[in-house]
């Protein structure tokens, strides 16, 4: 049985602070595919899952090209059923 961390959700201001980018830059890279869209938390309210958050951070810190990039966006957002559903995180 494999052990996973609780899901951490984040809310955009401590998105923004991690990275440094305005509030346009975040929907704009989301729109490029090279960021995470937010998840739904209700109502008006949305956040991001942190880990989803941390993996970008890392693929831009190690140097990944803008598609690698795109990949990795694109296989978070797909594992998110998974994650969400059992409540777990990678």
């Amino acid at each position: 049985m494999k052990l996973h961390a609780p899901v951490k959700v984040i809310r955009k201001p401590e998105v923004l602070e991690t990275f440094g980018f305005s509030n346009s830059t975040i929907y704009n890279r989301i729109n490029a595919g090279i960021f995470p869209p937010p998840i739904s938390l209700g109502g008006s309210a949305k956040g991001w899952l942190q880990h989803e958050v941390n993996a970008v951070l890392a693929a831009y810190a190690s140097g990944k090209s803008t598609t690698e990039v795109q990949e990795l966006v694109k296989e978070l957002v797909a594992q998110r059923i998974e994650i969400l559903d059992t409540g777990a995180a990678l």
